[in-house]
């Protein structure tokens, strides 16, 4: 399983991103994102499971950000709306070749893949 970040950038507050994650040789599973910034733990932002198209968010993006997918190119979107300077870290794609339970989600050795860091700042 090989995936691809991309999509992000310098945008100002209460702006918006759209990340996306192209995965290759996954059909099943979880597909997620996480964020870290120098100093911390790599924190969860959002999950979405392959099988059935559940999304799970983490409390500090809930209502903000939007995980979807498109089946047909096999890859996971993460639109981020309402932008905040605390957001700003590398936002890094993941995932589990499991269906991933919701207490699952926040533990990083749920997750079999990751793809290289995008980094994302919110400033003006």
């Amino acid at each position: 399983v090989q995936l691809q970040a991309s999509g992000g950038g310098l945008v100002q507050p209460g702006g918006s991103l759209r990340l996306s994650c192209a995965a290759s040789g996954l059909r099943s599973g979880t597909m997620g994102w996480f964020r870290q910034t120098p100093g911390n733990e790599r924190e969860f932002v959002a999950a979405y499971r392959l099988s059935g198209g559940s999304k799970f968010y983490g409390n500090s993006v809930r209502g903000r950000f939007t995980v979807s997918r498109d089946n047909a190119k096999n890859t996971v979107y993460l639109q981020m709306n309402s932008l905040k300077p605390e957001d700003t870290a590398v936002y890094y794609c993941a995932a589990s070749v499991s269906s991933l339970i919701m207490s699952s989600l926040y533990t990083l050795e749920s997750w079999n893949y990751w793809g290289q860091g995008t980094q994302v700042t919110v400033s003006s």
